[in-house]
């Protein structure tokens, strides 16, 4: 199935912030975790704020204090299928 680039991309952020909840939370990690290049994943990083989830981040370490509107407990429940909608591993 063919999933639209807003779907994907909001499922890409969302996924990274779990990521980074699960402490694969700099760049080399999340690479590693997902096999994005590193553009896409500096991307994505620099995105989540679009999405009101507050994402600090420490000497590029990431750490997200407030998921704003998105539901962490559903992203957490979901999280193979958005694995399977983004086709990684």
């Amino acid at each position: 199935m063919v999933h639209s680039k807003t779907k994907t991309s909001f499922y890409r952020r969302i996924y990274v912030a779990w990521l980074i909840d699960q402490n694969i939370n700099t760049v080399p990690k999340i690479i590693e975790a997902t096999g994005m290049p590193r553009r896409t994943a500096q991307d994505t990083l620099a995105a989540i704020h679009e999405l009101d989830i507050v994402m600090e981040n420490s000497a590029g370490v990431y750490r997200i204090s407030n998921w704003g509107a998105v539901n962490q407990h559903w992203v957490a429940a979901n999280v193979e299928h958005l694995k399977t909608v983004l086709v990684y591993p």
